[in-house]
């Protein structure tokens, strides 16, 4: 079965990172001399790299590089990310609409009713009820609406939009506040989105459903949220473990493993 390389695949596209361990015995496993020069091993992918080392000092002070599932679950909190920006943009121009309309219902009422004239004789033709159709009365109650109501759905929307875009920031860096932030954000508005669905359905609307249920239960049990598998406690110690273990095998005390794909 196909399986992605993250470590290969990232540092061929960032580079490697090295460093030089004070420690003697861990710095002869991790540099090896040639003939071009000398050579460390990367923290990521395990492979040799040829130049100076990125850094140096005690081997407790070593970069925490993510590598293997760190680097396939930044992968797809960066997904997550670039869809919450995109709706968050989406949201701001919705808004603006909302606002713009806000400022001018009776202009826009009076250019829908003579246009929608022009349409009678052909719907007429067709014996449709142009006048009372669901589309045509759900425009007209958007007229009834008062300016101060439009206004402050407009200011909601773009309450709600800021939202998307800091959980954006925030997943897109890798951070646990923001991953905590999208669960809650996203759960809050579930409801919502399966009462759309009773009034009507779409394939644009089950998908969004779908991926937002996805999103937060994946989030919630891979990072340990709220306490789930052990909590921030367990977050942390997978980590440092996965650091300790890239180190180890790097030196070369689990053979075989160097660079394996997560």
């Amino acid at each position: 079965m196909f399986r992605i390389d993250w470590n290969r695949r990232t540092c061929s596209r960032k580079g490697h990172i090295t460093y030089a361990p004070d420690e003697p015995a861990l710095r002869e496993r991790l540099h090896a001399p040639t003939a071009v020069g000398e050579a460390w091993r990367c923290l990521r992918c395990g492979d040799f790299s040829l130049g100076e080392p990125h850094g140096s000092g005690p081997a407790e002070d070593a970069p925490l590089v993510p590598r293997g599932k760190a680097l396939r679950d930044l992968f797809i909190l960066r997904f997550l990310a670039v869809e919450r920006l995109l709706r968050g943009l989406l949201i701001i121009v919705v808004a603006w609409g909302v606002w713009k309309f806000s400022n001018s219902q009776d202009a826009v009422r009076r250019i829908f009713d003579e246009n929608l004239s022009v349409f009678k004789p052909v719907t007429e033709h067709f014996h449709w009820d142009l006048e009372h159709s669901p589309i045509v009365d759900t425009i007209r109650k958007t007229f009834d609406y008062k300016h101060s109501t439009l206004l402050i759905v407009a200011g909601a929307l773009i309450a709600y939009a800021l939202i998307e875009i800091v959980e954006a920031v925030g997943l897109w860096l890798g951070r646990r506040w923001a991953e905590y932030l999208t669960v809650v954000a996203t759960a809050a508005f579930l409801p919502l989105e399966v009462y759309e669905l009773t009034e009507h359905v779409s394939v644009l609307k089950i998908g969004t459903l779908l991926l937002n249920i996805a999103a937060v239960l994946w989030i919630l049990l891979s990072k340990r949220l709220f306490g789930l598998r052990g909590g921030v406690v367990a977050f942390e110690a997978e980590r440092h473990s996965a650091s300790l273990l890239e180190v180890e095998q790097a030196a070369g005390t689990a053979p075989g493993r160097v660079g394996e794909a997560v």
